[in-house]
């Protein structure tokens, strides 16, 4: 029995687009569970709390991120330039 499974190309064209849709979302949970902190009692506000400090961390790294791949599609990237 033989398989033919190939990877898929890497396709960095929509990265940017992705990441950028990555960190509206996530700020958008962000404002939702700002929104969720009125009616949260001290334990629960806490967990939020963090939770949303670790969200900022993730859209930091994306936004570095939406920066590298920038700078890939300037440079003219594409799949034969990554190997």
């Amino acid at each position: 029995m033989t398989f033919n499974n190939k990877p898929k190309p890497d396709d960095r064209s929509d990265n940017v687009e992705k990441l950028q849709t990555m960190v509206q979302n996530t700020m958008g949970n962000i404002n939702d569970a700002n929104e969720t902190l009125q009616f949260a009692d001290g334990e629960e506000r806490a967990k939020i709390a963090a939770k949303n400090e670790r969200r900022k961390e993730s859209i930091q790294a994306m936004k570095e991120e939406i920066q590298d791949e920038s700078q890939a599609r300037q440079n003219g990237f594409n799949e034969t330039n990554n190997r």
